[in-house]
């Protein structure tokens, strides 16, 4: 080892798949930072290979084993000229081919007066280390971390490359906590590496959207920008060389936008906001990933009151009266951070980042102390201006850009600064900026007498300030952004936030800030995304405030109840919900139903509606003042069929758990859900209106016997005439019902009269479709039988067909009516029309059928049918197959079967009826024969001759 520089052997021991190998080290350092490293192993990666870290593991923990050497230049001082010549050769012998030709390059420019090296005094010593004055830092392989992160990008995400990727940012975030000067260069790398992915052009053309995990890597990128132009110790020309960097980036043609739309950018179709949160899009230019790391190059960390916070816990003024709007400390004296609330957060971020934690800690509280007041203070504001405003039933959103789904994730930054605050050593960090005077607003003694723990107030703890500083920033009403990717991270924000906070276990410190913040969000107005009235257009509440009612519900359920029942609102979907805005000229309400603006993420915010309602129907179990007031809410603000059958389905489940007896309250919550599914989808396509009817009747059946008369007597409003029919009365007479139900013989013969005057109804509203369900229905009761059947006659000329008819005759002769069969069978044959090619029509069996039933009855029957046969059939094989059947059996006897006893004469073919069916019979050949040698092929023709 030689002054600055570190060299050696490393052995890699063999292995059963590789020989041994000996690799040789060299490791150059300067201020305690390895800036140079070569190993001849040949490994590729971003960071030192196995062997550099053994040398140098090696050499802190067994310093006495290394043989130290003074800096070659101090040697080669020392040598006399000859061991000075002796030791160039040897040392060009030695490596002869690879230093000879620089060594006689050398000695050229050193024999030469005029060349530059004799003009600079002294020559350049690597083992003795750099200048003072030079720039150190660790060793980065440039070139081996952009071919690492092009590797990556080219995989599109498989193989686990975007998990690489956030590994790269993780190791960037390292280095910047450890102060290493790398990690903005190692940004700069990776950055230069995604804007050259070839995707982003291709995607521009194509107007398709990246990947969403592709996309949250590019949000990364541009957070962690805004940590490295942050940083309290940046010089300024280092954040002019970035900014100017972040420009070239920003204002190319395929830099991703912030809000996720790059490519494919559609009109705007909001129509209730023509001036407001979404319009005038198209004057301003678009933001892009880098956008925000752009302005925060102007923020700086000058301001003497901003520094006093970050400097010390104990910074306060007991005497200062908290009455303005920008008041500096707040009632306590404690001191206040008034800053665009996203942009503070990434001062805590930035400062967390940079490896000051204490000092992170120390502005998160003072944000959240603003946070509060003003709070309070909106809360006080809307009290003095509440009967005008909801006089006008208007509301403003106070954010156009809500904290929880913002690029920055300020709510996410403040939570995870406080919650991890316990981590921090007690003994604190080096503060970033060296404050002598940080104790001028109070006196030394009295710094002295304050508690170090000061920051919080009694009875306080991080955790209960993060997880109020969750709930403010949740509760907030917030604007649903533009764009599919923007409203997908409103969603993903908060089902992050709200998973953190359900790792929080709840103590009565904390369930006494849930029932603060709770009042609050109820009565603060246009400041909560529970107030009285919410823009149509807010962010809803329904995940937050199923997380809030479940957290309350065991404290304090009547509050539980109020945030769930305010929070089930959905007033985009209304077509009357108000759009006014105090804060525009424009108020717009819509009377268009349906015409919402372009909510992207509508389907899984309605499912998390349906979730909250579920919720509170399981909790209300046994309360039937609380289920009936759950209803009367899910009947007001559901909208969608499948969400309301979803919620039926979920009352039924509870109410009727096996192991207690059925809750009858629920059951008929259940039962009027499905009443209302049955009236939404009457009229509507719905691939799930059989299993919601047949659901239904179940659900009415466990209610009782009245349900499903009521049901019954108004199927009109709930079914069409065959569901009726066919599923609803058709399960109400099943045996399985009466058995299940209990009914005595008077009950049952009630619920039959329904079904029996039901089907009748159905019968004269759809005949083609209902007529059979009807006669079956009504076999037991004659006067009911007889109108079904009139029903039937009366149809039959008009709307029905001949296969309806033939199956109702059939039905008829089976029951023991041959007559009616018959009448039905020719009212079906009058429709029927089969043309001489058609010998395989399914309608031939019902023909001979009708013949053969026309034939057992009689002579005269026969007779009658014949007509109809001859007019309605063309097709010959049909025809002599009927004359064939006709010939076999003496007319008005039981056919084939019982022949032999028959002593009847048989029908003759000369005379009538049969006459007309034989003639009818030969027509049909010859008008077949005629007909094919119409369309006859020339090889067929041949073959006939």
């Amino acid at each position: 080892m030689g002054g600055f520089h570190l060299s050696g052997t490393v052995t890699d021991p063999a292995t059963p798949s590789s020989p041994e190998l000996v690799c040789s080290v060299s490791v150059s350092f300067d201020r305690c930072k390895i800036t140079a490293v070569t190993c001849t192993c040949g490994n590729k990666d971003i960071f030192y290979c196995a062997h550099v870290v053994a040398l140098s593991l090696y050499r802190v923990r067994k310093p006495e084993q290394v043989k130290l050497h003074l800096p070659i230049s101090e040697t080669l001082f020392q040598m006399s000229r000859d061991q000075l010549q002796k030791f160039v050769q040897y040392l060009i012998s030695v490596h002869h081919t690879e230093v000879l030709p620089t060594a006689q390059k050398l000695a050229d420019e050193i024999l030469s007066q005029n060349s530059e090296i004799n003009q600079v005094h002294g020559a350049p010593d690597p083992t003795a280390g750099a200048s003072v004055d030079d720039e150190n830092c660790w060793h980065l392989d440039e070139e081996q971390v952009q071919e690492q992160v092009k590797l990556f990008l080219s995989q599109g995400g498989y193989h686990g490359s975007g998990k690489q990727l956030n590994l790269l940012f993780s190791k960037v975030r390292e280095m910047l906590k450890m102060r290493d000067s790398n990690g903005a260069r190692m940004l700069t790398l990776i950055t230069e590496q995604f804007m050259a992915d070839p995707r982003l052009a291709l995607w521009r053309q194509q107007g398709t959207t990246m990947t969403d995990k592709y996309r949250q890597l590019w949000d990364e990128l541009g957070a962690l920008w805004m940590c490295i132009v942050l940083n309290p110790h940046c010089k300024p020309e280092q954040k002019s060389s970035w900014l100017r960097q972040l420009r070239r980036w920003s204002s190319v043609d395929v830099c991703p936008w912030e809000d996720g739309n790059h490519g494919n950018e559609l009109p705007n179709l909001t129509h209730s906001l023509p001036q407001g949160a979404h319009g005038n899009q198209e004057m301003r230019p678009h933001r892009t990933v880098f956008t925000r790391a752009i302005e925060a190059c102007d923020l700086h960390w000058q301001d003497r009151h901003l520094q006093h916070i970050i400097a010390s816990d104990l910074y306060a003024n007991y005497c200062y009266h908290d009455n303005q709007e920008g008041s500096l400390f707040d009632s306590r004296g404690w001191p206040l951070w008034h800053e665009h609330v996203p942009t503070a957060c990434a001062r805590v971020d930035a400062l967390r980042s940079h490896g000051y934690p204490r000092e992170a800690l120390r502005l998160a509280i003072a944000v959240v102390n603003t946070l509060r007041r003003q709070q309070q203070r909106q809360l006080e504001h809307f009290r003095r201006h509440k009967k005008e405003l909801l006089h006008k039933g208007h509301t403003s959103i106070t954010n156009m850009e809500g904290w929880v789904g913002h690029p920055l994730d300020p709510i996410g930054t403040l939570f995870s600064t406080l919650t991890e605050s316990g981590r921090v050593g007690e003994e604190g960090s080096n503060t970033c900026l060296d404050l002598s005077d940080c104790s001028s607003v109070v006196s030394r003694a009295e710094l002295q007498r304050m508690p170090v723990q000061r920051l919080l107030g009694d009875g306080e703890s991080y955790v209960a300030l993060a997880v109020e500083t969750a709930l403010i920033g949740l509760g907030q009403q917030r604007v649903m952004p533009d764009g599919l990717y923007a409203q997908e991270k409103v969603c993903r924000n908060e089902e992050q936030l709200l998973a953190k906070l359900q790792e929080v276990e709840l103590d009565d410190s904390l369930v006494k800030i849930f029932r603060k913040q709770a009042v609050f969000l109820l009565e603060a107005g246009p400041y909560s995304g529970l107030g009285e009235i919410v823009h149509r257009e807010s962010v809803p509440m329904h995940t937050f405030a199923r997380y809030l009612f479940t957290s309350l519900l065991p404290h304090d359920a009547e509050l539980a109840y109020k945030i769930a029942l305010r929070a089930m609102r959905l007033p985009v979907l209304e077509s009357t919900a108000s759009s006014g805005d105090l804060s525009r000229p424009h108020h717009i309400v819509s009377v268009v139903p349906n015409r919402y603006p372009r909510w992207f993420t509508l389907s899984h915010i309605e499912s998390q509606q349906c979730e909250l309602a579920s919720t509170m129907l399981t909790a209300a179990k046994g309360d039937s003042r609380r289920l009936e007031t759950v209803l009367e809410s899910i009947q007001k603000n559901i909208h969608s069929s499948s969400h309301i059958f979803k919620l039926a389905q979920d009352a039924f489940k509870i109410a009727t758990l096996m192991d207690s007896l059925p809750d009858i309250t629920l059951l008929k919550v259940s039962l009027e859900l499905g009443l209302q599914v049955m009236r939404i989808t009457l009229s509507t396509l719905n691939w799930r209106r059989r299993e919601m009817v047949r659901w239904l009747v179940t659900c009415a059946t466990e209610v009782g016997v009245y349900a499903l008369d009521s049901i019954m007597q108004s199927w009109f409003t709930l079914f069409t005439p065959t569901e009726a029919t066919s599923i609803v009365a058709t399960t109400v007479m099943s045996n399985s019902t009466i058995v299940r139900l209990h009914l005595d013989c008077h009950q049952q013969e009630n619920l039959a009269s329904s079904a029996r005057t039901l089907a009748l109804q159905c019968a004269m509203k759809d005949p083609q479709n209902c007529a059979l369900s009807a006669l079956t229905l009504c076999e037991k009761d004659h006067i009911a039988f007889e109108t079904a059947y009139q029903i039937v006659l009366d149809a039959a000329a008009t709307g029905m067909s001949y296969t309806q008819l033939f199956t109702i005759a059939r039905y008829m002769e089976h029951r023991g009516y041959p007559m009616r069969a018959y009448k039905l069978a020719t009212l079906a044959m009058a429709h029927l029309n089969l043309s001489y090619n058609q010998d395989t029509h399914p309608a031939i069996n019902d023909v001979l059928w009708a013949c053969a039933l026309s034939h057992s009855l009689g002579k005269n029957e026969l007779a009658a049918v014949i007509p109809l046969v001859v007019k309605s059939v063309k097709c010959a094989t049909v025809l002599s197959d009927i004359l064939r059947r006709c010939t076999l059996t003496t007319p008005g006897m039981v056919s084939a079967l019982h022949s032999r006893r028959n002593s009847g004469k048989l029908m003759s073919l000369d005379k009538a009826p049969l006459r007309q069916l034989l003639d009818a019979t030969i027509g049909a050949y010859i008008n077949t024969t005629h007909s094919r040698l119409t369309h006859i092929s020339p090889r067929h023709y041949s073959e006939f001759i």
